[in-house]
């Protein structure tokens, strides 16, 4: 593996371990980075609070079959790359209160500012089975089209980002507007309380002020491959 390619895989695997640590996934799930117009680097096939800096992340090509070895929800990924040249990261996690939402066939709306960034809301792919085919991965990217999340009825979400520490940073926030959705639907307010309005949505969804940053450093704080990983954060972010 060339040396940009092992930074890369560094950054992949402190991605993993921090959805994992912040209570974003459990045993299942998945995270990549885009390499170039032709391949992504996926995580490996294990628990992501498991991977060890020794892991090796594999090379996922986006034309032709999955690599041996490759968990088969991987193909989301590939999918969202062929299809969204604008996507650096992909996480497939699984939130607690998105995987409530989600088993509801409901999607948060933008009721607080990190709601804002998926205005007018997340997409839903309203199929509880587990993504076993090519079809399905094609048919879900195409429900996101050019949105940053999608919970997935039963199944948890995916979130798409410039970057993969974008996408990480998408996934705290889309379980923490699913947490708010809960909180005011508990309420008995679901159909009265104030969402943002489209220019208050856009105004509010932007990364001023290392908005981005300071939340990937805060759920990748004390990781042992930081050193190596932030000099291509630093070039992502």
């Amino acid at each position: 593996m060339s040396d940009s390619h092992s930074k890369l895989a560094a950054l992949v695997r402190v991605a993993a371990r921090a959805i994992a640590r912040n209570g974003l996934a459990h045993a299942y799930g998945h995270c990549s980075a885009r390499i170039d117009e032709t391949a992504f680097l996926v995580c490996p096939p294990k628990p992501m609070g498991l991977v060890l800096a020794a892991d090796a992340c594999t090379i996922v090509p986006l034309r032709g079959p999955l690599p041996d070895g490759v968990l088969g929800e991987v193909r989301i990924h590939r999918e969202i790359y062929k299809s969204r040249p604008d996507v650096g990261g992909v996480v497939r996690s699984m939130p607690p209160k998105a995987m409530t939402l989600a088993a509801m066939g409901r999607v948060p709306r933008p009721r607080h500012g990190f709601g804002c960034y998926f205005y007018p809301a997340p997409a839903l792919w309203d199929d509880p089975q587990l993504i076993r085919t090519d079809e399905q991965g094609m048919a879900l990217a195409a429900i996101l089209k050019q949105g940053r999340g999608i919970l997935m009825r039963g199944n948890g979400v995916v979130t798409a980002g410039s970057s993969l520490e974008e996408a990480v940073v998408l996934t705290w926030y889309l379980e923490d507007a699913a947490r708010i959705e809960l909180d005011v639907m508990a309420s008995g307010l679901g159909d009265t309380a104030p969402v943002f309005s489209e220019a208050e949505a856009k105004a509010r969804a932007n990364w001023n002020g290392r908005l981005r940053e300071r939340m990937w450093d805060y759920l990748t704080a004390g990781d042992p491959e930081l050193p190596t990983a932030g000099e291509r954060s630093d070039l992502a972010l």
